[in-house]
């Protein structure tokens, strides 16, 4: 049976002229249906006032700590306070992908979300559209009332002509591109929603004190810069930083300058290793779902007070 509606998942058949059987792929099919589930999700964050609020917690605590700082950074004429909410800006997008995303598929796997769905032809393809849909609108949607907030209420950066636009466009695409898959994936294996936050979120920590998001990154050793240059949150400061800061502030960055070109490499090869990561994660998952394993892990959470017995 799962391998019938495995091969359902690959290639449907159509009659073709001359009454010959040809193979036609769902693709459309599976596009639109992640469309209008993703559609129906977002309207449901948009109507849960606990959910929004967990989204516009980075807008306040930018706002706060942007009204508060009132220093330079270093060699520079640049507020410190512009170059914490750029590096804000380029955490939301980080906590999105790599911490709202994981949460959101570990939660709905318990809930037997994916037991569900391989049931259904095209069902994973339409899913992880929905999901991915349901990302980039919340990311694009905070993003842009960080920037309009903080510029109207704390004369916060904007960027500036239309090449900075571009820049803000193109380094926002890739960074999603880059964290969104690998959320994916990290999601696929994480083993229940109850541990899924604590083991995400120390790493996270650490990657946001060590990227320069919230400081400049030569104020940390050498070796730490070095580690943190391997991650996609420092590369997406940067660019966000070159895309909302004059160019006077290249002098505060390690190499003096804003090195766009590695931003780009490196946010591409994150991008090229989560898909790689995230689609056959996601069907072994998939796969491994059964309706024992799911009553099991209810009992087991039962037992332990996470649910109600």
């Amino acid at each position: 049976m799962a391998n019938k509606m495995d091969r359902a998942d690959v290639a449907d058949v159509s009659d073709a002229p001359g009454g010959t059987k040809q193979p036609r792929r769902p693709t459309r099919r599976y596009w639109r249906a992640g469309f209008l589930r993703g559609g129906i999700e977002l309207r449901h964050l948009l109507r849960n006032p606990k959910e929004m609020s967990g989204h516009l917690t980075n807008v306040v605590v930018a706002l706060l700590i942007a009204a508060y700082i009132s220093d330079d950074v270093p060699g520079t004429d640049t507020p410190m306070a512009h170059l914490v909410l750029a590096g804000f800006a380029a955490y939301g997008l980080f906590q999105i992908g790599l911490i709202n995303l994981p949460q959101m598929l570990v939660t709905e796997r318990e809930e037997g979300a994916l037991l569900r769905l391989r049931a259904t032809p095209g069902g994973i393809p339409a899913y992880l559209v929905a999901k991915c849909l349901l990302v980039v609108v919340t990311a694009v949607g905070t993003l842009t009332l960080l920037l309009v907030t903080t510029a109207l209420l704390v004369d916060g950066p904007l960027p500036h002509g239309p090449g900075g636009w571009l820049t803000l466009l193109w380094v926002t695409t890739l960074g999603l591109l880059a964290v969104v898959p690998l959320g994916a994936a990290i999601g696929a294996v994480l083993p229940n929603p109850r541990e899924a936050l604590a083991l995400i979120m120390l790493p996270v920590m650490g990657l946001l004190i060590t990227s320069g998001a919230m400081f400049p990154l030569t104020m940390m050793p050498g070796p730490v810069q070095q580690v943190a240059s391997v991650f996609p949150l420092k590369w997406m400061a940067q660019g966000l930083r070159s895309a909302l800061l004059p160019d006077a502030a290249r002098a505060a960055e390690p190499a003096g300058s804003w090195e766009l070109p590695m931003v780009a490499l490196v946010l591409t090869a994150w991008a090229v290793l989560g898909f790689l990561l995230a689609i056959p994660l996601l069907r072994r998952a998939a796969r491994r779902e059964s309706g024992s394993r799911l009553s099991a892990r209810h009992r087991k959470a039962a037992q332990s007070g996470a649910l109600p017995a």
